[in-house]
Formats: C-alpha cells, sequence, structure tokens
C-alpha cells in the first residue's frame, strides 16, 4: 500500500487558557488540509474522559476542551462534547474533572454514549458502539498524551476506543485481548467510520513513568495535530523518543501498511518532534496483559451497575 504525505502541526504551548489554546489551534488549522466550510456543521469533541474520580491529569484538561468549542463555534458549528468513559457519565466526569467549568459561557452540548448500535468493522469484528459518537459532520479527538500499562502509550487512535459503549469495553478486552494484534486491530478498524477527523492532543501536561490512571506528571508544552491519528501517533513517538515497535497500535498500523505510520512520509510545516526531544518522558518499564483477568472483569461490572443504580 502506497502512503501519502500526511501534516502534523506541532507548536509549543504552556498554557491551558482557553483563548490562547483557541489561537494556536487557529494556527494548526492554517497549516492543515482545510475542511471546507464549517457553517452548521455538527462537530464532536471527544476528550479522553477515563474517569471522574482518578487525578485531573488523566483526563483530557478542560482548558483545551474549551479552546477547541471555542474555535469551533467561531466557525459556525454546533459543537457536541461526548466520551464513554470507564465508570460513570461523561457529563459527571466533565464535572469533577472541571472541564464543565472550563466551558462555562460556551453554546457546547455534553452529550453522553449511551445508544448503542452494532458495527461490523473491516477487519470481521462485530462491536457495539455509540450511536451519539457517529452522529457528527466533523469527529475532533482530543487525546491526553499518557503512559499505559497495556498499549505502552495512549495518544490519537487509543482515544477511539472510548466511542464503544461501557461495559463493552471490558467484554472486547476478556474475548480479544489474548493476541496484541486481535485488540489493536479492533481500534486501528474503528478509524474508518469516520470520514472526516482532526486530532487534537494534549501534550501541555503529560502522565509518564505508568497508567493511565496512576502515572507522573511531566510538562512537555506540546500541542499536537492532525488530520491523521496514525500519523499524529508517529510523530509523538518519535517526539517522545519512544521506541516505535513497543506500541501495539503503532506496530500492526506499519504492517498494515496504514498512512501515516511511515515517519518519512510526515510533514512538520511548523516545529519537528526534534525541537521537544530530551523531555525525560519514560514509559512502563513492562507492559501488562489486555486481556482482564476474570475477577478484574467481574469487579468492573459491578461498580458500573453501582454507579447506574446511585444515578
Amino acid at each position: 500500500m502506497k502512503s501519502t504525505s500526511q501534516r502534523v502541526v506541532l507548536q509549543s504551548c504552556d498554557s491551558y487558557d482557553r483563548f490562547v489554546l483557541a489561537e494556536r489551534i487557529d494556527l494548526s488549522m492554517k497549516h492543515i488540509d482545510p475542511f471546507g466550510s464549517l457553517h452548521g456543521k455538527t462537530v464532536l469533541l471527544k476528550p479522553n474522559l477515563i474517569s471522574g474520580s482518578g487525578p485531573r491529569l488523566a483526563c483530557t484538561h478542560g482548558g483545551l476542551v474549551a479552546g477547541a468549542a471555542l474555535w469551533f463555534l467561531e466557525q459556525g458549528a454546533k459543537v457536541l462534547v461526548g466520551d464513554s468513559p470507564a465508570f460513570g457519565s461523561a457529563a459527571k466526569v466533565c464535572q469533577k474533572q472541571g472541564i464543565s467549568a472550563a466551558l462555562q459561557g460556551l453554546d457546547v452540548r455534553l452529550v453522553d454514549f449511551v445508544s448503542p448500535v452494532r458495527m461490523k468493522l473491516a477487519g470481521g469484528c462485530s462491536v457495539t458502539v455509540a450511536r451519539e459518537a457517529l452522529a457528527c459532520d466533523v469527529f475532533v479527538g482530543l487525546p491526553k498524551i499518557k503512559a499505559h500499562n497495556q498499549m505502552f502509550v495512549t495518544m490519537a487512535v487509543k482515544n477511539m476506543f472510548g466511542i464503544i459503549k461501557g461495559a463493552n469495553k471490558a467484554m472486547l478486552h476478556m474475548v480479544h485481548g489474548d493476541g496484541d494484534d486481535l485488540f489493536a486491530g479492533i481500534i486501528l478498524d474503528l478509524l474508518s467510520l469516520f470520514p472526516c477527523q482532526l486530532h487534537l492532543a494534549d501534550g501541555i501536561e503529560v502522565m509518564h513513568l505508568s497508567g493511565p490512571l496512576d502515572g507522573g506528571s511531566l510538562t512537555l508544552n506540546c500541542l499536537a495535530a492532525s488530520r491523521c491519528p496514525v500519523a499524529l501517533d508517529t510523530a509523538l513517538l518519535d517526539l517522545l523518543q519512544l521506541n516505535r515497535t513497543k506500541s501495539p497500535l503503532w506496530r500492526l498500523a506499519a504492517a498494515r501498511g496504514m498512512d501515516g505510520s511511515d515517519s518519512n512520509n510526515l510533514c512538520y510545516p511548523l516545529l519537528s518532534p526534534e525541537d521537544f526531544y530530551d523531555s525525560g518522558f519514560i514509559p512502563p518499564g513492562t507492559l501488562d496483559s489486555i486481556r482482564f483477568n476474570p475477577l478484574h472483569f467481574l469487579r468492573g461490572l459491578l461498580k458500573r451497575a453501582l454507579l447506574r443504580v446511585s444515578g
């Protein structure tokens, strides 16, 4: 498969102020293949909202969500913010993690991913995704750069896993977690469900050492953008000076010859990965099994049931 050149816009940014970030996003968009008019289009912002009870560092910062919302509103778009957290609702996670406060005053609607729809992916696996995630003209991923004890690091591609509804995530871990390629393939196949995408990675303050909930804080001061999530991940793996082959997602993307997986085909109109070298980012030393053990799986189901009962 012949790869095409993909643009990745890297900027230095040390602020989570929504107005500053809206300006940086505007600069990014000047260097990315245009969408055309966004007036009247429905834009879904999909941050990483893993948990309301975890540390704020585990989720996409509210400032980036608000900055992206502000920019798209200025283009005349209708803006939604949604995700399917591992535990609890998107609305509750946004409230607890300060995202709702950051969005105050903006005409943005929070949506919970609650309506199941069964989809057969290109690889043959059928998954239950949220209908709300599919009901948009433009999908905007807002991943948090984090170490991940199962997937090495979690960035733009892994953030797509959030369109799968709640407990179905754990079920996929159980059923398809015996091999890295099976699980990674499902996540990569999700990308084709969204023909119009943009990904803006929160790399201002990142999580390293461990993750996705219990790592340490590292200041990276990076805002990264691309229309191609694989390209964004490839660039960020280089930026963090990590061995790309340790990432199951990148490894399979490269084996498939997916656009964005070859660093030689990436174009950097502003800063390059070398401008962020020596950040000190430390990934997990060893990776855990992707497959949840049965006790972990049952405990997660019980926790989700209790959260539903308690409201």
